[in-house]
């Protein structure tokens, strides 16, 4: 998805809790029909792992004669990953890749040198109102990958370990929780878990990750004392173990984060890089039209932001 225009989510309220670093309220913004609401970059943390972009999709219905239509754009130098709760997608890239993604699948695209794609509502759904709801992440590439090859990886939700505990359920997305390990590619430490507690139940995050957080999808979560509500992110402090407690309802929520990326990252529309020269590069290049083309898709596409 591109990254749309918009101002930088706030730091939330002060907080009692010492294993919270940063507690950070997303920015909003209507693409068409749903809004998406921006956790990651802030002008506080620009990073947490390798994640350095966040953001939550809807929940939306798009009412009927509209429809989701992300036209073809570029990226350089990370991984975007999808992961949808309700609805679908058309993922269509300019390696020739067309995939439908739906609820508890994992689409893994890593641009690499540089690949273009496109993110639409199917054609075959179109006509009749459309939910929506999802996440979609960048993940930064180590430095030595940021020209790696372009690829794309789909994992079905079946293929993804689910763990149960008492009241605390939890489904690992990427990277390794409760001695499960999940199948999609890693090209650094990464944790990502679609984690849902039953009403007051509970569950350890524990600090065996450099960088951790959460961000609350549903219901009402405690930690130590703190209550926390839906579409708010906590960053914890490195080594501290903590217990999440769920609310009378219930609550889910996205555990994510991994390994510290050593190095500064640059950020530019739809552009990651270590390099400010390779982003004024990547730049030049779309503007001038010499990405790769969207098999399928070649009538529309974004263009360079001025």
């Amino acid at each position: 998805m591109s990254f749309f225009p918009g101002g930088d989510p706030e730091p939330g309220d002060a907080f009692s809790c010492d294993a919270i670093e940063h507690l950070i309220i997303p920015s909003s913004r209507d693409i068409g029909g749903f809004s998406v609401r921006r956790a990651l970059p802030t002008a506080r943390r620009r990073m947490v792992g390798p994640f350095i972009f966040f953001d939550r999709m809807g929940p939306a219905i798009i009412k009927a004669g509209d429809a989701m239509d992300v036209r073809p754009h570029p990226h350089i130098g990370l991984s975007t990953v999808t992961y949808l709760f309700d609805g679908a997608i058309r993922h269509r890239d300019s390696l020739g890749t067309e995939m439908v993604i739906r609820p508890g699948d994992v689409n893994l695209m890593t641009a690499g040198r540089g690949i273009v794609h496109s993110e639409r509502s199917p054609e075959e759904m179109r006509g009749n109102p459309l939910s929506m709801s999802g996440l979609q992440t960048w993940l930064a590439l180590p430095e030595s990958l940021e020209e790696m090859d372009p690829g794309f990886e789909h994992t079905p939700t079946t293929a993804l370990p689910e763990l149960s505990d008492g009241g605390s359920h939890a489904r690992v997305v990427m990277g390794r929780f409760g001695g499960a390990l999940s199948p999609v590619k890693q090209h650094a430490g990464t944790l990502y878990i679609d984690l849902r507690l039953e009403g007051s139940a509970s569950a350890p995050f524990d600090a065996e990750w450099e960088e951790r957080a959460l961000y609350l999808l549903e219901g009402e979560i405690e930690i130590a004392g703190d209550r926390f509500g839906p579409d708010q992110l906590l960053v914890f402090r490195p080594g501290d173990a903590i217990t999440i407690k769920a609310g009378p309802s219930g609550a889910r929520m996205m555990l994510f984060g991994g390994d510290s990326m050593p190095g500064k990252r640059h950020i530019w529309w739809n552009f990651v890089s270590s390099s400010k020269e390779r982003i004024e590069q990547a730049k030049a290049e779309w503007r001038s039209g010499r990405f790769d083309i969207v098999p399928g898709d070649e009538e529309e596409f974004i263009p360079l932001p001025d």
